[in-house]
């Protein structure tokens, strides 16, 4: 099996949470288009990895001007794509956020798309990129909203349902 999927929901909705409970069930990788875009701003500004709102808008803009400039987050994306397909990894995780993004990368290696949500959570609005992860049709929808016994169990059901679909086309 292998299987790639775009993850997406407001910041603090679980996504991780989502990712380290798929992981009890098969082989993970998990990355995002702002890894690199992260390392820039360690470099660049001392920037120590918080996520606060003026973190999260330093790290969109600096994004942005990665895409303008030569599109560096999609060709790491690509690149990493790639490598999952010759490695015994099962499932790739990619978080981004862009709509625009997601799209591109959809197309390019046939990515599949799932949003995470929380009630509990306050969705962010406060930069371009947090405010619209909700404004996209979705491939999956992981609704959190419960204790994490329950994601627990919606992260075996999402994963035993891939591989029930893998060996059904095999």
């Amino acid at each position: 099996m292998k299987e790639i999927f775009v993850i997406n929901g407001s910041g603090g909705v679980g996504k991780d949470t989502f990712i380290e409970f798929c992981q009890k069930y098969c082989r993970v990788k998990n990355i995002s288009s702002v890894d690199k875009v992260k390392e820039a701003a360690r470099v660049l500004t001392s920037w120590d990895g918080t996520k606060d709102e003026k973190s999260r808008k330093l790290l969109v803009d600096l994004k942005q001007l990665g895409i303008e400039y030569n599109d560096a987050p999609f060709k790491y994306i690509v690149q990493s794509a790639e490598e999952f397909k010759n490695n015994d990894e099962e499932i790739m995780f990619i978080h981004i956020r862009e709509i625009s993004e997601i799209e591109k990368v959809k197309k390019a290696i046939n990515a599949k798309t799932i949003l995470v949500t929380n009630k509990n959570v306050k969705t962010i609005t406060s930069n371009e990129s947090d405010k619209n992860v909700e404004n996209y049709e979705y491939d999956f929808y992981i609704k959190n909203d419960g204790t994490l016994e329950e994601l627990d169990e919606i992260a075996n059901t999402f994963v035993n349902g891939l591989k029930k679909v893998h060996k059904i086309q095999n």
